[in-house]
């Protein structure tokens, strides 16, 4: 599958409408084109690399400050 990288060029100049839209619709094909189980496992798939709610909101802060709490509280 061809990425938005490869579509943006070597020096990462504007892709022209047509490019564009030519880059969706195989994006939009390449997915219907898969089976509905394996759409499910992508799915299932992303799900899980989701980093924590706290993480994902605020940066590594709360984790930094997380870990630094819980190292305090095991000695």
């Amino acid at each position: 599958m061809e990425t938005w990288a490869y579509w943006m060029g070597e020096g990462g100049g504007r892709m022209s409408v047509n490019d564009y839209v030519k880059f969706l619709t195989q994006t939009v094909v390449q997915h219907y084109n898969k089976s509905p189980q394996e759409r499910k496992t992508i799915r299932e798939q992303r799900k899980t690399r989701k980093e924590p709610f706290l993480y994902r909101w605020f940066g590594i802060i709360p984790y930094a400050v997380g870990l630094f709490f819980k190292k305090n509280r095991n000695k």
